[in-house]
């Protein structure tokens, strides 16, 4: 039977192919068994394992977008801070001149 192994070119060994085994659990994919795909380059021995991986993407998206949410309402807020402090400053300098 013959692999889907393809040769590495920077350490010289075999590097296994996509194709080669499960994305999640690493079970092997045989020849004759059914593929599951997902974003054109994970491979999975079931449904339940694509599944698995979709929801755990959306969830590590879901996490990342908060985050990005989250950092631009601080940073807005720091805008905010350092429009207050600078009309501040502004009138204690206009106070002692």
């Amino acid at each position: 039977m013959a692999s889907y192994y393809s040769s590495s070119v920077l350490g010289g060994g075999e590097e296994p192919h996509f194709l080669e085994s499960c994305s999640l659990c690493r079970k092997h994919l045989g020849r004759n068994s059914d593929i599951f795909m997902y974003r054109g380059d994970k491979a999975f021995c079931s449904k339940e394992c694509r599944e698995e991986q979709i929801e755990c993407d959306e969830a590590k998206e879901k996490s990342w977008k908060h985050a990005a949410r989250s950092l631009r309402k601080k940073s807005s807020e720091a805008a905010k801070d350092c429009k207050t402090f600078g009309q501040e400053l502004w009138w204690w300098h206009s106070l002692y001149s």
